[in-house]
């Protein structure tokens, strides 16, 4: 199989890079000026075991590529990309017949729950994964992860349900010989329901988590609004009737099986959300992380008044180019009231 690694940022980059050095064909696909860098001097991959430069193709879209019938079309853009993204590749022509739509996997390696949805709208094949995974889009052409003895874990499954068969069995296979830990469980909506709460606090991190404020404030306000936002998007799963478990015992069994260690010349940065802030990329994933719990709450008469401050707040931090951390105190005053702090 060859694995077409649609966006290849900080998953993306760290999947591609451990499937290329486990001897699997890889194509990169990237945009601006982290392809630019990708294509003149290859990805600079560092792990705690060290850093080093790979050679990976890299292409900008679907049209500099013939697609083959043993393509794996393994998607790891943000959510808020996934729609347009999708719409370039399904109507692909694949050598030998029919479309990527109709004839290929696609594989979604994203955090929240829509991006299945959308993908089944167009491919006939949809694998769904739960993604643990410590990187970090370090800089064009530049990808950390920090994760060992594996680089991340990635539970496969199929959408809407099922084990994904003997496909999944193959990526999985592929995958956990390459430096991850990638079992297939039939079962995957719950762990990635489970990681959608714990990723409710990503925009409270993007906008005040690393700021000066640190990872808490002087009072404890900050401390307790992600503790109340993760309490309020699970309260909203209860109310749409949704499976999950906790997501601090999650976080404990996913340490289990990887920790963190630093990599040589590079800082670890916080969140996803924080790192696009960072990155000035004028988008966000709050619309559809705590713009989930919104929309189940709406959906099903429940009430999400502090995901629906978060997500509002972080997307007007993207769209101004504000920078990660940099919440003023009277924002911060005004979260906590919603809250009731």
């Amino acid at each position: 199989m060859r694995y077409i690694i649609i966006g290849a940022g900080a998953v993306g980059g760290t999947i591609g890079a451990r499937l290329h050095e486990g001897g699997h064909e890889v194509v990169l696909v990237a945009r601006g000026a982290h392809l630019g860098a990708l294509r003149a001097d290859g990805l600079w991959f560092g792990t705690p075991q060290g850093t080093r430069t790979l050679r990976v193709p890299a292409v900008g879209g679907p049209a500099e590529l013939a697609l083959r019938p043993d393509d794996v079309l393994l998607l790891a853009v943000k959510s808020q990309d996934t729609a347009a993204v999708l719409a370039e590749w399904a109507p692909r022509p694949v050598a030998g017949g029919g479309t990527a739509g109709e004839r290929l996997p696609l594989v979604c390696a994203q955090n929240g729950v829509e991006n299945e949805r959308l993908a089944l709208r167009l491919f006939r094949e949809v694998l769904a994964v739960f993604v643990w995974m410590p990187s970090t889009h370090v800089a064009p052409g530049r990808v950390s992860a920090n994760g060992t003895p594996v680089s991340g874990i990635l539970r496969l499954g199929g959408y809407p349900s099922g084990g994904g068969g003997e496909r999944a069995a193959a990526i999985a296979a592929d995958l956990d010989g390459s430096g991850f830990s990638a079992p297939v469980d039939a079962d995957v909506a719950r762990w990635k329901y489970t990681k959608l709460l714990g990723n409710l606090g990503n925009a409270l991190d993007a906008v005040a988590g690393r700021g000066p404020y640190g990872r808490g404030s002087a009072d404890g306000r900050l401390e307790a609004l992600y503790e109340r936002v993760t309490a309020e998007g699970a309260a909203v799963l209860a109310a749409a009737g949704i499976p999950h478990d906790d997501p601090e015992e999650l976080a404990r069994t996913c340490g289990k099986v990887l920790r963190l260690e630093p990599v040589e010349g590079e800082q670890r940065t916080g969140s996803s959300s924080w790192q696009s802030l960072a990155r000035g990329t004028g988008s966000i994933e709050a619309d559809h992380l705590n713009g989930e719990i919104v929309l189940l709450a709406r959906l099903h008469g429940a009430a999400a008044p502090l995901n629906e401050a978060l997500q509002r707040l972080a997307g007007e931090f993207a769209r101004a180019g504000r920078a990660p951390g940099s919440l003023t105190p009277e924002e911060l005053d005004l979260l906590a009231a919603l809250a009731g702090l």
